[in-house]
């Protein structure tokens, strides 16, 4: 596999380190309630491999899942850092076989992806100007069965 098909990253403390293979199958920008819980900021950054072009070289033992089912219904897992916590990995049940890998904890240079789409504008900061092609007020894949909670918004 060549170089530019090799990605490594990990935690802020170190314990937990991966890499990815290949380019991202999605690539994306989400300005969902559940994502900017998930970071504590404006948005989160998903880059989405296959399950099998994602390798845990290290730290296995230190990643905690939390699971819980989105609006729509669908499971949603979340993998963080137990040591530093660390927002690392995420499974979305619209996208059967792929992880999400978050896009902040790839090493330098971290931001070698190209976000095609950028998804929940409808809960978008002001404050966030993108150059992102594809914007959507909610996503392509959004089919709410539940409004859930009013701080978790739609």
């Amino acid at each position: 596999m060549k170089d530019l098909d090799l990605h490594r990253g990990g935690c802020w403390c170190g314990q937990v380190r991966y890499e990815s293979y290949g380019p991202p199958t999605y690539a994306g920008i989400c300005h969902c309630r559940y994502c900017q819980l998930r970071t504590g900021s404006a948005f989160g950054v998903s880059i989405y491999f296959p399950d099998e072009l994602i390798k845990i070289l290290k730290g296995e033992q230190c990643l905690k899942s939390y699971k819980m089912k989105n609006n729509s219904g669908r499971d949603f897992e979340i993998r963080f850092c137990t040591n530093c916590g660390t927002s690392l990995f995420w499974k979305v049940g619209s996208r059967e076989g792929m992880t999400s890998i978050a896009g902040g904890t790839f090493d330098p240079p971290t931001f070698w992806y190209k976000p095609k789409n950028e998804v929940f504008c409808r809960s978008k900061c002001d404050f966030v100007v993108t150059d992102v092609p594809n914007k959507f007020d909610t996503s392509p894949m959004y089919s709410p069965v539940n409004t859930g909670e009013e701080r978790l918004g739609s």
